[in-house]
């Protein structure tokens, strides 16, 4: 059995939003909400400025806490390790919203149930690759088996000096970052790259 995961470089994400159109018109996503989006982060100090990118979402974890808190099991994970959801037994209690440390769970303004990201399970179940991987122009996103080590992606954590979320939670995420900016994964760095002080910005 596989264990699927994806490795994003991120100097490599040119910030075009393919991903995240793709994936809502995969999923039908409704207009406001978004199962996985690309987060800009502006860097320096004019005129030396630049910009990068980081393609945020589910991490897909091993230990989801999301799946832990809900009530009607409406989340659970799939033997290959996809956090997958049961639309049909989902109450929208927002349980989910408030364990999930990536902020990556959303109610659907539709149907008023939880919606998220699960690696387009309905397309690798037929054998192919999710919607976001499949259009990434630049290919930035890596897609495949942690456990096989032939596989590019299982490669990639092996070798290189990837980076992972809030790895510190013990969640257990199965969502990589070559490259990222600190201030891309953790919010909280984008203070202290703004003065070097490591305080909130007067406003």
């Amino acid at each position: 059995m596989p264990t699927w995961a994806m490795v994003i470089d991120t100097t490599s994400c040119i910030g075009c939003h393919a991903c995240t159109i793709a994936c809502k018109s995969e999923h039908q996503v409704a207009v406001g909400v978004n199962r996985c989006w690309v987060k800009s982060v502006e860097k320096g100090a004019f005129p030396n400025v630049g910009r990068s990118f980081a393609p945020l979402l589910c991490n897909q974890c091993s230990d989801a806490p999301c799946a832990t808190i809900c009530p009607t099991s409406a989340l659970f994970r799939r033997p290959d390790g996809i956090v997958d959801l049961n639309h049909e037994v989902c109450i929208g209690c927002k349980s989910c919203m408030a364990a999930c440390p990536y902020d990556q769970i959303f109610i659907d303004p539709n149907d008023q149930v939880a919606e998220k990201c699960n690696f387009c399970a309905n397309r690798i179940d037929n054998g192919m690759l999710p919607s976001c991987v499949q259009v990434c122009p630049t290919q930035c996103r890596i897609f495949g088996d942690l456990e096989d080590p032939s596989e590019h992606v299982s490669q990639l954590v092996t070798r290189s000096g990837v980076q992972r979320r809030k790895l510190d939670l013990g969640t257990g995420p199965k969502i990589f970052y070559l490259g990222a900016e600190q201030a891309a994964l953790v919010p909280e760095a984008a203070w202290a790259d703004a003065d070097g002080t490591g305080r909130a910005p007067r406003l």
